[in-house]
């Protein structure tokens, strides 16, 4: 078979994006408040069909920005220990809506025994605690990358859409 440098780039499939997602425990949060200015922070999740749930405290900068629905993204990337190349980390991307789910409500129940199943039993602790709630994170769109020159757009059901090859790397 004769290969040539003009062949498009190969998709990676869907899966890998979902193993990434699966081989990792937490997501990065950033958000802004009400004024614009960021917040990074970090939560652990659980994902139940392609909505991605967090156990927050009120105590928390970023609890506040999350329940008043502000601008949202959040990252799930790879483990440093296990990149091959620091500047190549496998990541993925997503902005998202945000909503809170009622207490005690079918959902809430649902989502706090799926997280007690995937983190423990302090779980059953803080979920507990008034200051705690739970926020939903449904992804919008974003960006996956597995490697230089292999980053990719992704829709909302966290498929590929198409190879971001807009852009080229150029040496200085």
């Amino acid at each position: 078979m004769n290969h040539t440098n003009t062949e498009k780039k190969t998709k990676p499939v869907a899966p890998k994006v979902k193993e990434l997602i699966a081989n990792t425990k937490s997501v990065i949060l950033a958000t802004v408040d009400a004024e614009g200015n960021p917040n990074s922070s970090y939560a652990p999740f659980v994902q139940i069909e392609q909505t991605f749930y967090i156990l927050v405290s009120f105590m928390a900068r970023h609890t506040k920005n999350l329940s008043e629905g502000r601008k949202t993204s959040v990252m799930f990337i790879e483990d440093e220990s296990a990149t091959k190349q620091i500047y190549a980390r496998e990541r993925l991307t997503l902005e998202a809506t945000t909503s809170q789910v009622e207490r005690d409500s079918e959902m809430w129940n649902n989502v706090i025994a799926k997280l007690k199943e995937t983190h423990g039993k302090v779980v059953d602790v803080i979920s507990e605690m008034g200051d705690f709630i739970l926020i939903a994170l449904q992804p919008v769109k974003g960006s996956y990358v597995n490697g230089f020159g292999s980053a990719y757009f992704v829709d909302s059901n966290l498929e590929i859409v198409e190879h971001r090859n807009d852009v080229n790397h150029q040496s200085k």
